[in-house]
């Protein structure tokens, strides 16, 4: 399934005899919380879901956003509304990273119809409610699994033997600022490749022909499909996981990513512009 829909599919299935549950997840990344922003005006039917509550586990040494206990997370969508066969949509405001974030943890615990809308709230052209839903208990049970995902040590042996793209900033990359995690730098051997190429200047991500090349030019392709992706905590970079899907490949993530390698004195860091 395409992991993707436009705005315009979205508004067409909402009128259709099967509705997808719509989930909000729109949240900074060290800013004000989405919650008031959902209760200020979402797209009708759609139910906040908070990431750092229901989306992650406590920080700490498995990083800034580890992945959420999985049946409390099983809970929280199933709050939702949704059951194993339920479409899901989810949205956010800021680049697609919230709701990839949902779209990753849903595919990776086992659901087949999970897409994110392109553009997110801003291509949305129809109506705003600020009624909060009360969505009927679904029954999705999460089976984790169905995505790949790398640890500390897999993330350094995919970066020596495959592809690892790091999915932050290019200055964080190269380890000239780090305005959050303990260290500066990168995976010796990650490659650079900030998820804000993935889109244009609407937020949308670009035609599946276009990530292509560009995932070809960082070294995709040579050999396996699969790719390894990270960030500052795994949220951004499912967003690149997104992209990966798009472009034809087969992303696999590391969920502890930068603040759980920085985290540990022991892992090497890289600084610059190369791999290392």
């Amino acid at each position: 399934m395409d992991p993707i829909i436009s705005a315009v599919d979205l508004a067409n299935e909402l009128a259709g005899p099967t509705p997808p549950v719509l989930l909000d997840v729109r949240h900074q990344l060290g800013g004000p919380h989405g919650r008031p922003d959902y209760e200020a005006g979402h797209i009708p039917g759609a139910v906040f879901v908070d990431l750092d509550a229901e989306l992650a586990g406590p920080p700490g040494a498995g990083g800034r956003h580890p992945l959420p206990d999985v049946a409390a997370f099983g809970a929280a969508m199933r709050r939702a509304g949704i059951s194993a066969q339920t479409p899901v949509v989810t949205y956010d405001a800021d680049k697609g990273w919230g709701a990839a974030r949902a779209w990753w943890l849903l595919r990776w615990t086992g659901h087949e119809n999970v897409r994110v809308l392109d553009g997110g709230l801003a291509a949305w052209a129809g109506p705003l409610e600020t009624r909060t839903p009360e969505p009927v208990e679904g029954t999705f049970t999460p089976q984790p699994g169905a995505l790949g995902l790398l640890d500390a040590d897999g993330a350094a042996g995919w970066a020596r033997d495959g592809l690892l793209l790091d999915a932050r900033a290019g200055e964080r990359y190269r380890g000239e600022v780090e305005p959050i995690d303990r260290v500066a730098g990168h995976i010796p051997g990650a490659v650079s490749a900030p998820t804000t190429e993935n889109i244009d200047e609407n937020g949308r991500f670009l035609s599946p022909e276009r990530l292509t090349a560009r995932f070809v030019e960082l070294g995709a392709g040579q050999g396996a499909k699969t790719v390894g992706v990270y960030c500052g905590s795994g949220v951004s970079a499912a967003q690149q996981a997104v992209a990966l899907e798009l472009a034809g490949f087969e992303p696999v993530l590391y969920a502890g990513s930068w603040s759980e390698w920085s985290g540990d004195p022991a892992r090497p860091v890289a600084t610059g512009p190369q791999p290392g």
